[in-house]
């Protein structure tokens, strides 16, 4: 996977042209910290039988994920959280949604150290 595949690398550009590297830096730090209680409100879904909380949980995530440039990690939640699914689907489905969110943040920092030190 390349960053163009896990990154809006042109929308974090934008931001970084427009906002500056240390509003860039802050967007990521409270991503990054907004993701943790992001993936225990979904990880806490996986079980219920009522999709309602899942599919809330799903898009409040989806929402930030987008707007931080984690293409990869919106695009899994838009394709996850309307589905009807079972426990043990979501499980796997959770699992491979903190992957995805590991790489995008590690992406995401891999991309603004290259940007920022040309």
């Amino acid at each position: 996977m390349n960053d163009k595949t896990i990154l809006d690398v042109e929308l974090l550009q934008g931001y970084l042209d427009n906002l500056g590297v240390t509003v860039v830096e802050k967007m990521q730090s409270l991503y990054q910290q907004q993701s943790v209680v992001y993936l225990a409100e979904i990880e806490q879904c996986i079980g219920h039988a009522d999709s309602k909380a899942w599919q809330e949980s799903c898009h409040k995530m989806k929402g930030a994920a987008g707007s931080i440039g984690l293409h990869l990690v919106r695009s899994h939640l838009a394709a996850i959280e309307k589905q009807l699914l079972t426990s043990e689907e979501r499980s796997s489905l959770f699992s491979q949604l903190t992957t995805l969110n590991e790489q995008g943040l590690a992406a995401f920092k891999e991309w603004l150290t290259l940007s920022v030190s040309h």
